[in-house]
This record gives structure tokens, sequence and C-alpha cells, in this order.
């Protein structure tokens, strides 16, 4: 199966149990840009990276590196 398109927030969401809606009220963006994020239609910016990471008590190189098998 082919992962290079998967994206890494998706993963970090699932992997905590948390929602889209959750992750937005966390980080202050609306729950629309948020799944903009997860579903690859637009791409945050670093500082939100960073504040994703925060939230969900992870590293930010989840968020960015791709795992590689």
């Amino acid at each position: 199966m082919e992962e290079q398109s998967l994206n890494r927030i998706r993963v970090a969401l699932a992997e905590k149990n948390k929602s889209n809606k959750w992750l937005a009220e966390q980080i202050g963006v609306s729950v629309i840009t948020m799944s903009r994020w997860v579903n690859n239609r637009m791409q945050p910016s670093l500082d939100q990276l960073v504040k994703m990471a925060k939230a969900l008590d992870i590293d930010v190189t989840e968020l960015i590196n791709r795992t590689k098998e």
C-alpha cells in the first residue's frame, strides 16, 4: 500500500483518539481550516505545526517526517 499521501496530522489524531474539532479548538483555528489541513487541501505553517504538536503531546517531527519502514 502506498503511504506517500498519508496525512501525518490525521495519523496523529487517530493515534491520540482526538478529533479535528478538538485540535482546532486547542490551537485556535476554525474546524474548516483544520479539515483542509487534514485533507491536504492546505498546508499549515510551521508555527501551527508546533502548536499542534504541543496540543497532541508529540514531537513536531512526527507531523513533518514521513514514516519509513
